[in-house]
């Protein structure tokens, strides 16, 4: 799985319990793995690969071809790929490549022309302070 964080890309290392921050150099090529458990981080996130598991952070993108099974917790949510699973976030785009399978509570939600959700939107002054259901 590879995800990045401002300027920097931290990977996974296959058959390792470490994680590496490596410098992205031009032209490299990554085949994106699958995370199963919790990502959490202050800032910006974007998603590539696919995480069965919670995401949560301030800023998160689920960029196009990515998959998130499981609950999504942000200040600001764009999701160009695949989310199944509950998302909270003060304020949610699902860009036109976009898919939602699950309930949003949001501040703000804007749904592009061909984006897909399928579940519940329901408002909230202050979404992610709302507890997940389990």
């Amino acid at each position: 799985m590879v995800f990045r964080k401002r300027d920097m890309v931290f990977a996974k290392e296959a058959q390792s319990h470490s994680n590496r921050v490596v410098a992205p150099t031009q032209g490299e090529i990554r085949k994106p793995l699958s995370i199963f458990g919790k990502i959490t981080g202050h800032g910006g996130l974007t998603i590539f690969g696919r995480v069965e598991g919670e995401v949560r952070a301030s800023n998160v993108e689920i960029a196009a071809g990515a998959q998130i099974v499981g609950d999504v917790v942000a200040e600001e949510l764009t999701v160009s790929g695949h989310v199944k699973g509950t998302i909270r976030a003060n304020r949610v785009k699902v860009n036109s490549t976009g898919v939602v399978e699950g309930d949003i509570f949001h501040q703000t939600l804007v749904l592009e022309e061909n984006a897909r959700f399928e579940g519940t939107s329901r408002r909230s002054e202050n979404a992610i302070e709302t507890p997940l259901h389990k």
